[in-house]
């Protein structure tokens, strides 16, 4: 424990605190260095960090620790030695000072140039398990086992088309989503999750089950599709560009985002493989790379699969080709073999004339997306249904549409030429188009925000004593006028969602477009707290009020040693300016005084802590 106190302590806080977020440990209790080296070699702290190490960072430590002197300590070079000698493969034998490294950073091993540290604690956790639960390090040391080619019953053309199935649905799933929210932002709640109104509305746009929403969302969230401000989560930049790709390269960003959150190592081991890849075959893998993982590495593997299934990398828990080459970096051919059964994109649509638009098939991402701004959907499959709306219209108008560019735009993609009823309801939308307009409030209507006008008495009249917009707290001040405390886009969406004909102007009465961002302005959250930084500034608080920092240092040294009956050199400062080395077992260090017992002479020595100038491990041979 000395050796990785010693080691905390030349870290900085920095580079300390980057090192305690690999291991997981309890804070509660730890107010300095050594309290902190004592947690971090608690059982089950070892146990979680062991067990998260491959197989080339196993056989390292397995190896160090199996050599380590009676200080605990070997050398980099005998590491080294001892792994060629055991045939390493697994773990390349000039990468051995690299993986040392960072077994060093996850406070693992202590490095002090060509020297390694092995505490006692961590030895006691790995050794005896060798041979046992855990392979010998001369089998860690061995290379991946033979690919044997199962025999396979499994008819792949089914697969294939059943992946192609499931990859289409959840790249549509991911883009009604995205679509969704840029129509409404959802809340967030403050103890997490999605507010249940919001649920219900995304999981009904996107057609995913309420439970199956939470998978979808952080799907989207990795691939930075959407973004979170405030309380509010959006469609991100990156959202809004991905939806107006084609579906082979949505799958593909998405199919990236998988790849990336799996070792490489792991990659490595599958794309060794030319036969088809089995889901025993990938967990065989999987635990012959992390041979000391449990319960973490069997529900990971879940994961694993139920994100695979979704892409379409596996169907009914077994892997297909494009699994395969998307672990092993083919993602363009994987992209290829997936997107081979999507259903083709078209460029035409039906317009009906009960107002209704029929798209025979998937319809292009920018028609679509242009399409949705003029009509609403009404139905998403294959074959999609929109309907227009003089509402739907309006928002059009709102958004700097024209009704001479929405029939160029509808004639140029119909099939059936435009129907007389779709032309007049454009014609009469565009005609009341602006027959109410939103700005902002004058200054000497404080505190009102927004001003909301019309040349229409009655149509001013309903606004005043219409149920559905009553949140807005609308306050008539003349015959054509009304006046809320809630800011003009806010009060300009609310009447759009009331289906009103409603526009937003400038000061000088000019009509503007105005993007939807959200209803409510978002309460600002405070971020969570960093507990590391807060174990960190707590451990740096107590040090400052204990006074002289190398006394307690030097005094917990030696506390620490008497606590687990180590035996320390111990160099002491002579009269006359000379030092002498004693071979010290302390026993208790009280009123600035060590009483310990000296391993050479068989005696008892009381020594002031001001006379000793350093300590530091016993020799092996001591």
């Amino acid at each position: 424990m000395l050796e990785l106190a010693a080691r905390l302590r030349e870290l900085t806080r920095d580079d300390l605190a980057a090192a305690l977020r690999t291991r997981e440990f309890e804070t509660a209790g730890v107010h300095d260095l050594f309290d902190l080296a004592e947690a971090l070699l608690a059982p089950d702290s070892l146990d979680q960090a062991i067990g998260r190490l491959d197989r080339p960072r196993l056989a390292v430590l397995a190896v160090a620790a199996t050599l380590a002197d009676g200080t605990g300590a070997s050398t980099v070079e005998a590491v080294q030695g001892e792994l060629a000698a055991l045939g390493a493969t697994s773990t390349r034998a000039d990468a051995t000072g690299e993986l040392i490294d960072e077994l060093s950073r996850s406070l693992l091993v202590v490095r002090r140039d060509s020297r390694v540290h092995v505490p006692v604690a961590v030895a006691a956790r790995l050794v005896p398990r060798l041979g046992d639960d855990l392979p010998a390090p001369g089998d860690l040391a061995a290379p991946a086992p033979p690919v044997l080619v199962p025999s396979d019953s499994v008819d792949r053309s089914l697969l294939a088309r059943s992946s192609s199935e499931a990859a289409y649905a959840t790249v549509t799933a991911t883009s009604e989503l995205l679509a969704a929210l840029g129509s409404q932002p959802a809340r967030e709640l403050a103890k997490g999750g999605l507010a249940l109104p919001d649920s219900k509305r995304l999981a009904e746009a996107s057609g995913t089950e309420l439970d199956a929403l939470p998978r979808l969302f952080h799907r989207a969230d990795e691939a930075g599709l959407v973004v979170r401000d405030g309380a509010f989560w959006l469609e991100s930049d990156r959202g809004a560009s991905w939806s107006l790709e084609p579906a082979r390269g949505r799958w593909l960003r998405l199919a990236e985002c998988w790849r990336d959150r799996i070792p490489e190592a792991l990659r490595r081991l599958v794309a060794r493989r030319n036969d088809p890849l089995t889901a025993t075959a990938l967990r065989d893998d999987v635990r012959w790379l992390y041979p000391a993982g449990g319960a973490w590495l069997d529900d990971g593997l879940d994961r694993l699969f139920g994100e695979a299934e979704a892409l379409g990398l596996a169907v009914a828990g077994e892997p297909v080709e494009a699994g395969r080459l998307v672990l092993g970096g083919e993602l363009e051919r994987a992209a290829d073999l997936i997107a081979a059964h999507f259903p083709a994109q078209v460029d035409r649509v039906y317009l009906q004339h009960d107002l209704s638009i029929v798209a025979p098939g998937p319809l292009e991402p920018a028609l679509d997306a242009r399409l949705r701004g003029v009509a609403d959907v009404e139905a998403r499959d294959l074959a999609s249904t929109y309907r227009v709306s003089a509402a739907s219209v309006n928002r059009g108008l709102a958004a700097g549409e024209t009704a001479e560019s929405i029939l160029d735009f509808l004639g140029g993609i119909s099939l059936t030429g435009i129907p007389q009823p779709l032309a007049y309801l454009v014609a009469e939308a565009a005609e009341r188009f602006g027959a109410v307009r939103v700005s902002s409030a004058a200054d000497s209507d404080a505190p009102a925000r927004a001003s909301i006008r019309s040349d229409d008495e009655q149509l001013i009249r309903t606004l005043a004593v219409d149920q559905s917009i009553s949140s807005l707290a609308l306050r008539q001040t003349g015959t054509h006028r009304l006046l809320s405390r809630f800011g003009p886009d806010v009060v300009f969406w609310a009447l759009s969602d009331a289906k009103y004909p409603v526009a937003a102007e400038d000061a000088a009465g000019e009509i503007v477009r105005l993007q939807r961002h959200r209803l409510a302005p978002a309460p600002v959250i405070a971020p969570a707290p960093d507990p590391i930084a807060a174990l960190l500034d707590r451990m740096a608080e107590e040090q400052s009020v204990g006074g002289d920092a190398e006394q307690a240092w030097l005094a917990r040294q030696l506390e620490a040693a008497a606590r687990s009956k180590e035996t320390l050199t111990v160099t002491v400062r002579m009269p006359g300016g000379d030092t002498a080395e004693y071979l010290l077992a302390p026993a208790s260090v009280a009123n600035g005084r060590l009483r310990a017992r000296d391993r050479r002479a068989d005696i008892e020595r009381t020594l002031p802590l001001s006379a000793i100038a350093a300590v530091s491990p016993a020799p092996a041979d001591a």
